[in-house]
């Protein structure tokens, strides 16, 4: 039997002091090299597409396995058996996943933020979770910096309960259940990730794999640990009463926006 592919799909913007880093780690962890990395960009203002460009363009040479093509993707290569691709999509995060998922070939679609890094082996784990009948599910999620209400934060992505996820931690779905349940809903320009995977645990469809994902803290360090986290549980409160997408953006703007 054909093992498995799995579609990684990356939205990013303005990104060019991680993408390289979180290239090399994904090509360094994975298992097994069949797999695909999809980059969609939103509209960078950086240099993220040149080196972005640059770094395709010299796995391209080291390898010499594929040729350039430019369709509606900006840059492809093949890294042995790894297609990575990049591609531009307009700007949402939520635009952005539901376009890469539009293109991507594997069975199993594996959202990323393009500023956390998933454990050594992870295609593995997520494969085996598939094996075991698992539709969809999530890393548990570590900081990359120590502040104790972040610690608090982290344990509790242990549980399988919908108030401990969120799109940091990444989520892996079987792109059948994700064509099903119609992608991403792209009215959210933010809480996208957590309305999704609400829906999933609707349909009591979600697992998690007891590895962990290393998520950066920047924002907490930049405006204040306690302050932003604060933000964040008014906007799950809100959205429980009710609240809007555009409500909820237009909160996340006036308090959280930098």
């Amino acid at each position: 039997m054909k093992p498995y592919k799995i579609s990684i799909i990356i939205p990013i913007l303005n990104e060019a002091e991680n993408i390289i880093s979180l290239l090399q780690i994904l090509l360094e962890r994975m298992k097994h090299a069949h797999h695909e990395i999809l980059l969609i960009d939103g509209g960078s203002t950086d240099t993220t597409v040149k080196i972005t460009t640059d770094f395709i363009s010299k796995l391209h040479s080291q390898n010499n396995t594929s040729q350039k093509r430019c369709v509606d993707k900006l840059f492809e290569t093949e890294n042995s058996q790894t297609h990575i691709q990049l591609f531009k999509s307009p700007k949402g995060r939520a635009k952005q996943m539901n376009f890469g998922a539009q293109y991507a070939t594997g069975e199993i679609l594996y959202f990323l933020h393009a500023d956390t890094f998933p454990p050594k082996h992870f295609d593995k784990f997520i494969l085996q979770k598939v094996k075991e009948g698992s539709l969809a599910g999530c890393f548990r999620l570590k900081f990359d910096y120590p502040h104790p209400v972040l610690l608090v934060s982290q344990f509790f992505t242990r549980f399988n309960r919908s108030w401990c996820r969120g799109g940091d931690q990444s989520l892996f779905i079987q792109k059948s259940l994700f064509e099903t349940l119609n992608g991403y809903d792209e009215s959210y320009a933010i809480y996208e990730d957590c309305e999704f995977i609400n829906r999933l645990y609707e349909n009591d469809q979600f697992t998690i794999i007891p590895k962990s994902v290393k998520t950066s803290a920047r924002k907490y360090r930049e405006q204040g640990t306690w302050r932003l986290q604060y933000h964040f549980a008014v906007i799950h409160i809100k959205k429980s009463k009710g609240a809007s997408p555009e409500q909820l953006y237009t909160y996340y703007k006036k308090h959280v926006a930098s």
